[in-house]
């Protein structure tokens, strides 16, 4: 049987009550059938009370199937998300999606070179092995490294072959620690050691990861000419997000480590990068925590984006959609308005903790500083059925403490948003010429 979520507003005209803050979430929690079922994802509320942008939604699940195509956006129309309509049905059978935010930042890398990825696909089958109990789980992650390890060797001139000049130093040096993590991956194996094992899986796919990157030779496209003078982020980026938790006796802060993908969302990325550089963030609350979205970026005042310094006014970003097969992304315009309703996006809805940022609901040009991570399970929003995908501009995900994002609440502040590697590859940053 379908379960209906659906989205209806806190406030209204005839309505000016204090927003309410959900109930404490406990850890680990996720979006599913046994969480509310009347999920609100924000509302545009400008006076004294936390500023947030209006929106609805309403979702049509079943078991792997999706029969709705409701909106994710800003507006003071309800109605508009509250009918579901039956999608091509063609669109909603797929395998099951990648959900791991490490996975889909290697496969939405820009490279085409099939011997890495034969090392990668084995390595991250372990996280399958690992959720078989006791002995067999520990064979086929067995399997499973000696399968990476063999090809490794056996491939290894074709990976080299494939890194990028300016970088194939690096990308060798990472090989070789792949190579030495490999023999000591097969030792973990042998002694038992399951504890061990999902460690050191990460720290393999981390090396596979940097050797992918390295393959990367400058930026893959060009920026169409009207947005070539903004900031763009030619390539990827990370920051750390330190967040005082308050009102919570198990956790008072946590640090989310976020990786930002310039190569599939230029723009976002790098208007989100100059905003952090311009401390924009630091000092904000978390103003919408409702167990489907966390969201923040609404600054005090009538303001619903950043106003820059040079123009005082909005500084606005085009929607920015990367899609399969695509060698740049398309700007402007939803998936759906372009017709491309089979269409994959790179950067797609299917972890925990992806990053988006937030609009207008019928504008589709009116992203400025406001930002959302989703709290879901991927069974719920499977690739090809995504309603998020093609619609709001993905740009990064949450690659460290994801899980926590879940405990979040109302009120509780940003206290710094830095950024840890990459800023070399941002491009035309405002924040130097303005301050």
């Amino acid at each position: 049987m379908a379960a209906m979520i659906s989205c209806n507003y806190f406030y209204s005209l005839s309505n000016t009550s204090k927003l309410r803050s959900p109930k404490n979430p406990s850890f680990h929690r996720r979006c599913s059938s046994e969480n509310p079922r009347r999920i609100q994802l924000c509302n545009k509320q400008k006076d004294r009370l936390l500023p947030l942008k209006e929106c609805a939604i309403s979702i049509a699940l079943a078991v792997g199937l999706i029969t709705g195509a409701p909106t994710l956006g800003w507006s003071g129309y309800a109605d508009a998300a509250t009918t579901p309509v039956l999608p091509d049905l063609s669109v909603l059978i797929s395998g099951p999606p990648i959900k791991d935010p490490g996975a889909l930042l290697r496969y939405a890398l820009p490279i085409d070179n099939k011997a890495i990825r034969e090392v990668q696909k084995p390595l991250e089958d372990i996280t399958d092995s690992l959720k078989i109990a006791g002995v067999r789980g520990l064979d086929s992650v067995e399997r499973n490294v000696k399968q990476a390890s063999r090809t490794l060797k056996q491939m290894k001139s074709l990976i080299v072959s494939g890194l990028a000049e300016s970088k194939k130093d690096h990308g060798i040096e990472l090989l070789n620690k792949l190579e030495a993590g490999m023999e000591e991956f097969q030792k973990i194996v042998e002694d038992r050691n399951r504890d061990a094992v999902a460690p050191k899986q990460k720290e393999l796919l981390n090396y596979v990861g940097g050797v992918e990157e390295d393959m990367v030779d400058g930026f893959p496209y060009e920026v169409p000419e009207e947005y070539q003078n903004i900031p763009l982020l030619k390539g990827r980026a990370a920051v750390d997000m330190k967040v005082k938790v308050k009102d919570n006796p198990n956790l008072e802060e946590c640090v989310f480590h976020i990786v930002l993908d310039g190569y599939n969302a230029p723009v976002t990325a790098g208007n989100f990068i100059d905003l952090v550089e311009r401390h924009f963030y630091d000092g904000m609350e978390i103003q919408r925590a409702d167990g489907f979205v966390v969201q923040t970026g609404d600054p005090e005042g009538p303001a619903e984006g950043f106003i820059d310094p040079s123009t005082e006014k909005t500084r606005t970003i085009p929607l920015e959609i990367m899609v399969e097969g695509e060698k740049a992304p398309f700007y402007g315009e939803t998936l759906e308005e372009l017709g491309l309703y089979k269409a994959q996006t790179k950067l797609p809805f299917n972890a925990f903790g992806t990053m988006a940022m937030a609009r207008d609901e019928f504008e589709d040009n009116s992203g400025s500083s406001q930002v959302f991570w989703l709290l879901k399970e991927s069974e719920l929003t499977p690739s090809n059925a995504n309603i998020l995908d093609g619609r709001y501009a993905v740009f990064g995900y949450v690659t460290e403490n994801e899980d926590f994002l879940a405990d979040l609440k109302v009120g509780d502040v940003i206290e710094s948003i830095q950024v840890v590697s990459g800023l070399d590859n941002l491009v035309n940053p405002s924040y130097k010429i303005a301050g």
